[in-house]
């Protein structure tokens, strides 16, 4: 008998578009906080010679030499709010997608009652630890009950629909998990190249400004410069940081999907060895 193809769940549709409207309202409310913090925080008098933002910065303040660094900076900052806000809400998700229990544990305890042939407890099992995980070995499970429930199929059609069912479940499961990866991967370029940008831009002003200053002018130059680099190292800065969590968000994911693979190979390969 021919499955019926899946289709997306009510409730997955809405997790998604509730984070696409998530991403949305992150990247807007980051640069609203960026350009609020280089107007208020960075642009604050206190960091100025005389109290003045359009003075240069207090000797080694670097919020004022961040503030000379240009319309770039705030969109640095947002970037950098970025990476934090992406990599918690993805540490979040992949958090509950492991389940209220731990995931080696859940898998073993699996693999046993199934050795026992214990299915029912198996799923009940599922139900305890909840997650992505144990919704695709749920799915696995209650797949090998049906298959059970008809002795007169092929046994090795029925470990292929048994496969099937599992990988179709992940499937599904999988995406929520990676979504919005690809925006923190995006902030390991995008940091970097806009960091340069506000750079060049910045020496830019700094040269022009002394080639219309008339005498040449060591202090202003070498503070525009600096000022200029601030640019750099933020962006640099936020790449770092997008690169760290980018590989640990990848890495717990791999796990996961490690850990599926694991049981959903137990589940077949018990089924097979039941019905030689």
């Amino acid at each position: 008998m021919a499955n019926a193809p899946k289709t997306t769940s009510p409730a997955k549709q809405e997790s998604g578009n509730s984070g696409n409207l998530f991403a949305s309202l992150a990247i807007v409310i980051c640069f609203i906080v960026g350009i609020a913090v280089y107007k208020f925080v960075l642009g604050n008098p206190s960091n100025f010679i005389d109290n003045d933002p359009a003075n240069q910065p207090l000797p080694g303040n670097y919020m004022g030499m961040m503030y000379h660094g240009g319309p770039v900076i705030p969109v640095l900052l947002a970037l950098f709010l970025m990476v934090f806000v992406f990599a918690l809400e993805r540490f979040i998700v992949i958090g509950k997608a492991s389940g209220t229990g731990n995931v080696g544990n859940f898998v073993r305890k699996v693999q046993t009652l199934l050795k026992t042939g214990s299915i029912d407890t198996a799923i009940s099992e599922c139900d305890k630890q909840k997650g992505s995980v144990a919704n695709v070995i749920k799915a696995g499970l209650l797949k090998y009950k049906d298959v059970e429930a008809n002795p007169g199929l092929d046994a090795e059609k029925s470990a292929l629909a048994i496969q099937k069912e599992i990988e179709e479940t992940t499937a599904l499961e999988m995406p929520m998990l990676e979504k919005n990866l690809n925006v923190i991967a995006t902030l390991v370029s995008i940091g970097t190249l806009t960091g340069l940008l506000g750079t060049v831009t910045g020496m830019i002003r700094a040269f022009s400004a002394l080639a219309t200053g008339g005498a040449p002018d060591s202090a202003k130059l070498a503070n525009g410069i600096s000022e200029a680099l601030m640019c750099t190292a933020t962006g640099i800065g936020t790449s770092t940081f997008a690169i760290v969590f980018y590989n640990i968000l990848t890495a717990k994911i791999d796990k996961l999907t490690y850990s599926i693979d694991e049981a959903g190979f137990s589940i077949v390969q018990t089924y097979a060895a039941n019905h030689k």
